[in-house]
């Protein structure tokens, strides 16, 4: 990995020559500078083509920043399968205080690093300890953090820079980042390296005037004003080009323009400038440079021992380096990166292979290990199991520090040296689990190809069907999971039903999530086909309880169901489940809960998902998590609190670059009354489930929009929404429980009790077998509303009794509102004001706007006014320091907070001082009184 040394890569006029007319993105620099200078965190990616002059800026912002503590990597193409590799190289000034940050940013870092040994660490994680290292090194004088050729660096690093630059915040710190624009990256690199969100500045061509003062600075003699228009507009302004494309002409084509070459790419005709300065070097200069342009790391030890086994002249280094094209040093460094690439494409391949060869000879030591196996599959082509079985060996290490798109490299190198076809087909599987793993799916489904061809086990081929039914549901959730998963299920069966009964498992998930959109059989068969799996052993795992529980609830009822679906849950409540699959099952447990109408245990499993994600920095797994619990604090009324864990996911998924639908903000809009809001967030729902072919996703949006309708008193709407909803089938939650509580209410109010009866016999087959309160409240509250006279009073009396043994004080409060809106029309006003008043009461202080004002309006029919609320908002905090100051009145440390919001503790800080002014406090003690105004907002949290 080459350094960018703030040593002169150029004498000073050069320096200003390359500098010319980059006036306004030299003083952007400044600024950027000034701003860290000021406690201000700063990123910026500065694109463009090839040679535009990139590198030049980021060499003056250097050189600028004199009192800065600077680190810094270049990226290079052969090394962008080697994960963490530039990271490392960044952090390596700044190891020392790897034991100051906490433990799990601690572990993640030092694993990644090879600096210690346990499970690969999630990226993310690495990045938010990365960012701590920042934050303690700028303490004493601000950092700066350039990487050049951006689009080059092994993706792990690629990912992990980009999260740190979006959390930068009020540290002294700044990330700079140089990226070929995307069209011009012909050697490839990673697709998430260059980030879109954060701020960018592009290098454009120099103007016409600038471009011809910049070619006579690069000319020793007269050039024909015709030859100098046509290379003007030929280079477009790159400086690069301007200097490089007269370089080898000679006097009598710079005369007259004879020979100039025409209609080729500028990336290719800069290139061939530099081969023809190649040509006119010696062979073992021109060898040498090839040897600097084949190692991984501009390490000069390392090509001075290859350049000897080579038996290249040490005269050679004067010779190369005469050239202008590459520099030695403490490290070694083209002047440009298209010299490397053009030096290595244009060397024969025998020549690579043996330059490869020597390099892999030069690196000794465990350290080297992977390199070396990387130079050695670089220097042959036939099979070689030996090889092969190194390269193995490499993706194992890459994988243990959570380098999935390095291991998927090495086993894809691994497939090609492998002579035994069954070994062959085995490790062409392997190498796409590795690539599915690292995101890649084009390279994946190639492999799986090669591996079919070659497979001959059985218990292969099964495996192949299940990585397949894998990356169909993992790139796209919707039709054609479901089936593939089934099938690879039976496949597996005759070799692994532990596998077997976990896939059967997955197959009934993925036939949930597709729901109404299935193309061919819908839940109920694939659970029936499940149901055919063999049995569970006799000591059953936690996913063989939830797979018996499921495939009773979907195939028969809950009176069935209920045995199996609750001894499932004692596993999952009580904690007798390894931590590895409460991660991974833990939701599933969720929705066998819901289907319970089990309150308690829904919220034990959804905390402990939570805190589990959040230990291990699960950060695929956490958003799922938190809106798990986002959901029950909706029914628990705490919309405060499901503000702030929609604020978290929102967190997450912009540090990350995740993409899901967000439901947690959709139910919040929708309980909070936020009509236009929840219209606009539905709608985007719906659009995102529909191309995913997510069934399940509709569900939601028409189940939360029958909720909102609700609350607005608009019924038909509401009836709508809630029958869509109702249409998938028997799945827990949504669909076959509280849709159909909302289609009861508004088919009742719509005139329509036909429909209205229908809906209850829906709801009570998933409350007949539960005992829960919150099943029987629901249960009761749905009854009155179809009853009259005694029998409706004693029904509305019995949900509100049950329901208040719960903390579901959503619940509570709508059970009072019908029964006040029941009471009104019976003409008992006084009975009904009491109701009416606790209803609207209760919704106010919950937040829940619409229900609010639906209350107040029939208070108002009885006589009497709703009291308003006396508390005004400032709404002087803003959305993140509201957020923060949350989670510190929740007794949340700096550091805590800091981890929980992907920041450093000293933004943490930052925030919290500002909202100690705003609000005119000096202690936490204060915050709960001071945020008073705020957690009471309706409008906060979309």
């Amino acid at each position: 990995m080459a350094a960018i040394s703030d040593d002169a890569s150029f004498p000073a006029r050069q320096r200003a020559r390359a500098l010319l007319g980059r006036e306004a993105e030299c003083e952007a620099l400044d600024r950027l500078l000034s701003a860290v200078r000021g406690g201000q965190g700063r990123s910026l990616v500065i694109h463009g083509e090839p040679g535009i002059g990139k590198s030049v800026l980021l060499d003056y912002l250097i050189r600028q920043a004199g009192d800065c503590r600077v680190v810094s990597a270049v990226g290079i193409p052969s090394e962008a399968e080697l994960a963490y590799a530039a990271l490392h190289h960044v952090c390596a000034p700044l190891l020392s205080r790897l034991g100051e940050l906490p433990e799990p940013q601690r572990d993640a870092v030092g694993t990644a690093f090879g600096l210690r040994g346990g499970p690969p660490p999630d990226r993310f994680l690495v990045g938010l300890g990365v960012l701590g290292l920042f934050a303690l090194a700028a303490e004493s004088r601000p950092l700066l953090c350039v990487i050049d050729d951006l689009q080059w660096l092994d993706e792990a690093s690629a990912q992990s820079l980009a999260f740190l630059a979006r959390r930068l915040g009020a540290e002294p710190v700044a990330c700079v980042f140089a990226v070929r624009d995307a069209e011009d990256s012909s050697e490839g690199g990673p697709r998430s390296v260059d980030d879109a969100s954060l701020p960018r500045m592009r290098v454009r061509g120099l103007s016409d005037g600038d471009a011809r003062t910049l070619l006579g600075t690069a000319l020793l003699g007269p050039m024909d004003d015709q030859v100098r228009d046509r290379i003007v507009a030929e280079a477009r302004g790159n400086p690069l080009a301007l200097i490089e494309l007269p370089r080898g002409l000679t006097n009598v084509e710079l005369a007259g323009g004879y020979g100039f070459p025409v209609g080729q790419a500028l990336t290719l005709r800069i290139e061939q400038s530099f081969l023809r300065r190649l040509g006119q070097m010696p062979p073992d200069a021109r060898r040498l440079l090839l040897v600097a342009a084949a190692e991984l790391h501009g390490d000069p030890i390392v090509v001075w021992r290859a350049a000897a086994r080579l038996s290249i002249d040490v005269g050679a280094a004067a010779a190369a380096a005469a050239s202008g094209l590459i520099e030695f040093g403490t490290r070694i460094r083209f002047c440009h990166p298209l010299v490397r690439s053009a030096v290595y494409r244009s060397a024969p391949a025998r020549t690579r292979m043996s330059v490869h060869a020597a390099l892999a000879e030069s690196l000794d030591g465990d350290v080297h290990t992977e390199r070396r196996a990387w130079h050695r599959a670089h220097a042959t082509t036939a099979p070689d199991e030996a090889l092969a079985e190194d390269l193995e060996r490499s993706a194992a290490r890459a994988q243990a520090r959570g380098g999935l798109a390095a291991a998927a490299a090495f086993l894809h190198r691994a497939v090609m040296f492998t002579p035994d076809p069954e070994d062959r087909a085995r490790r062409a599987l392997d190498a796409a689990s590795a690539h599915h793993d690292a995101g890649s799916a084009g390279p994946a489904q190639e492999l799986l190809e090669t591996a079919r061809r070659g497979a001959r086990d059985a218990s292969v081929l099964a495996r192949i069907s299940l990585l397949h039914a894998e990356i169909a549901f993992t790139t796209s959730r919707g039709v054609q999971a479901p089936p593939l998963l089934l099938d690879a299920a039976r496949q597996l069966a005759a070799f692994d039903v532990t596998l077997a009964r976990q896939t059967y498992l997955q197959a009934v998930s993925a036939a949930m999530f597709t729901g109404r959109l299935a193309a061919g059989d819908g839940v109920t068969q694939i659970a029936r086909a499940a149901r055919a799996a063999p049995p569970s052993p006799a000591v059953p795992a936690a996913t063989d309880l939830l797979l018996d529980g499921f495939t009773l609830l979907l195939t028969e009822n809950a009176d069935v169901a209920t045995p199996s679906m609750r001894t499932a849950l004692h596993r999952f409540r009580e904690g007798m489940v390894s931590p590895e699959d409460q991660l991974r099952w833990s939701w599933l447990a969720f929705v066998l809960a819901m289907a319970c109408w089990d309150d308690d245990t829904l919220r034990t499993l959804a905390e402990r998902h939570v805190n589990l994600a959040r230990r291990a920095g699960a950060l695929a797994v956490l958003p799922l998590a938190l809106s798990s619990r986002i959901l029950l604090h909706l029914f628990e009324g705490e919309l405060d609190a499901a503000a702030a864990l929609v604020d978290e996911v929102t967190t997450i998924t912009t540090a990350t670059g995740m993409r899901i639908t967000d439901y947690g903000t959709l139910a919040l809009a929708a309980w909070q009354g936020r009509e236009e809001d929840a219209e606009q967030i539905g709608a985007a729902a719906i659009l995102e489930a529909t191309a995913r072919g997510e069934g399940v996703g509709l569900t939601n949006v028409q189940w939360t929009r029958a909720v909102l309708y609700n609350g607005l008193g608009r019924y038909t709407d509401a009836r709508d929404a809630a029958i869509a909803a109702c249409s998938d089938g028997p799945v827990p939650g949504a669909a076959a429980q509280w849709a159909p509580v909302e289609l009861v209410e508004a088919a009742v109010r719509c005139g329509d009790t036909t429909l209205a009866a229908r809906a209850l016999e829906q709801l009570l087959q998933s409350t007949h077998a539960s005992q829960s309160a919150w099943a029987r409240g629901m249960e009761a509250r749905s009854r009155a509303l179809l009853a009259s006279g005694e029998q409706a009073d004693d029904l509305y009396r019995e949900a509100i009794e049950r329901l208040h043994g719960t903390r579901l004080r959503s619940e509570v409060a709508r059970a009072h509102l019908v029964y006040g809106e029941w009471l009104r029309r019976e003409r008992r006003r006084l009975e009904a004001r009491q109701h009416l008043s606790r209803a609207h009461d209760m919704f106010d202080a919950i937040g829940m706007g619409a229900f609010a004002s639906r209350a107040a309006g029939e208070l108002r029919a009885t006589g009497k006014n709703a009291r308003r609320r006396s508390v005004e908002t400032t709404g002087d905090l803003t959305p993140r320091e509201l957020q923060i100051a949350r989670l510190a009145r929740e007794g949340l440390s700096n550091p805590e907070i800091a981890t929980r919001l992907f920041m450093s503790p000293r933004t943490v800080e930052y925030h919290l001082h500002k909202v100690f002014a705003k609000r005119g406090i000096t202690s936490r003690v204060e915050l709960r009184a001071a945020l008073a105004d705020d957690i009471r907002t309706p409008g906060f949290g979309g």
